[in-house]
């Protein structure tokens, strides 16, 4: 098996802009004494690092990337949108939507992020590699045609899917987001299309607080293509599973899709900060093997994931790693320090049945 490792130093260089956590410095918000945004280059440099360190990096290929064109990226943003992004880097950069600070090359490392995505996608499609995984960064998934947020400032995915379809190389997609944040901008781009199922498994009323509602099942020509799975705070290991075995993987052989795309985020980890769930490394082990499982049967295991959130720096290296060993098949591991701690921790029995009955709940809504 192939697995490709799309990654670029210069997306490591993407600045956050004088943040505080989530606050903007200023009045009694002191400066940060480390990398100010949650969303900072370490979590993905140091899950590269950990890659190289233990060998893995061997075993797979790491191609280029060239950043997306202006017509790819024209395709799901306005130009208005890009113009006045453009023209804010010019000014040395700033802020547009909601917490999406950038310097002055912040366009050309977001169009840098979303050509990693694409050229990950492309050579699945293309045959060219089994799998790949895109170490994407600024992140995309919240991003709207024309309102960035949620650190995100192009919408990677889209962009990369639209390249695809756009060159005749996909028709029917299936993109699953496990970050533990709504996929509003992905969501919201495709509410009204029966080409592209969009699945958010998400903890509910996080970011964004208004959105990811299980009825929002889409719209129009789009309604039932869309599909929320909000789980409540303090979901772990067996409440992912079972969402994926209840929800995700019938949906995926319901729409039999060309390929799958999953963004891929991190934050539902037990430990990180701007999430409450109760994730670990073998969580998105076993996530990923279930997902490869569903693309080989579906289509020909067309599988590519991009990189989205997860803001721990001791523990995004770990699960990024057990993704890849398992994207490739890998004997070498990465045995995580905190896997003890996180399974120690997960939840009991009656939270876990309480989990499961809304799980359940869902999956007869489907039915019907």
């Amino acid at each position: 098996m192939r697995t490709g490792f799309f990654v670029n130093e210069r997306c490591f260089w993407h600045s956050g802009g004088n943040y505080s956590f989530l606050v903007p410095v200023g009045g009694l918000m002191q400066p940060a004494s480390g990398a100010g945004l949650p969303e900072n280059p370490e979590t993905k440099r140091r899950f590269r690092n950990l890659v190289e360190v233990t060998g893995l990096m061997g075993e797979l290929a790491t191609p280029s990337a060239a950043p997306a064109t202006q017509e790819d990226i024209l395709r799901i943003h306005p130009a208005s949108y890009i113009d006045t992004f453009r023209q804010k880097c010019a000014e040395g950069g700033g802020e547009l939507g909601l917490r999406t600070p950038f310097g002055p090359d912040g366009y050309e490392i977001a169009a840098l992020s979303a050509g990693l995505t694409k050229a990950a996608l492309f050579d699945v499609l293309q045959g060219r590699l089994d799998n790949a995984y895109a170490l994407s960064r600024p992140p995309g998934h919240h991003c709207l045609p024309d309102f960035p947020n949620g650190f995100c400032l192009l919408n990677n995915i889209a962009i990369a899917l639209e390249a695809a379809r756009a060159a005749g190389l996909a028709h029917r997609v299936a993109v699953i987001d496990w970050d533990v944040h709504h996929g509003n901008g992905t969501e919201a781009i495709y509410y009204e299309r029966a080409d592209t199922l969009t699945i958010s498994i998400h903890q509910e009323r996080n970011y964004p607080r208004d959105s990811g509602d299980f009825e929002d099942r889409g719209a129009g020509a789009g309604e039932g293509f869309n599909l929320n799975i909000p789980l409540p705070p303090g979901g772990g290991h067996a409440t992912y599973l079972e969402a994926f075995e209840r929800l995700v993987i019938p949906q995926l052989y319901t729409f039999q899709p060309d390929a799958i795309v999953v963004a891929c985020g991190f934050d539902a980890s037990g430990v990180d900060p701007l999430g409450r769930m109760m994730a670990g490394s073998d969580t998105f082990r076993a996530m990923t093997a279930m997902t490869m499982e569903a693309a080989a049967d579906l289509c020909e295991g067309r599988l590519m994931l991009t990189h989205e959130g997860g803001y721990s720096e001791a523990h995004v290296p770990f699960c990024g790693h057990a993704v890849l060993e398992t994207l490739t098949g890998s004997d070498i591991r990465a045995p995580d320090p905190l896997k003890d701690r996180i399974d120690g921790q997960q939840p009991g029995p009656r939270f876990e049945a309480y989990c499961a009955t809304l799980l359940a709940e869902m999956e007869a809504a489907l039915d019907h």
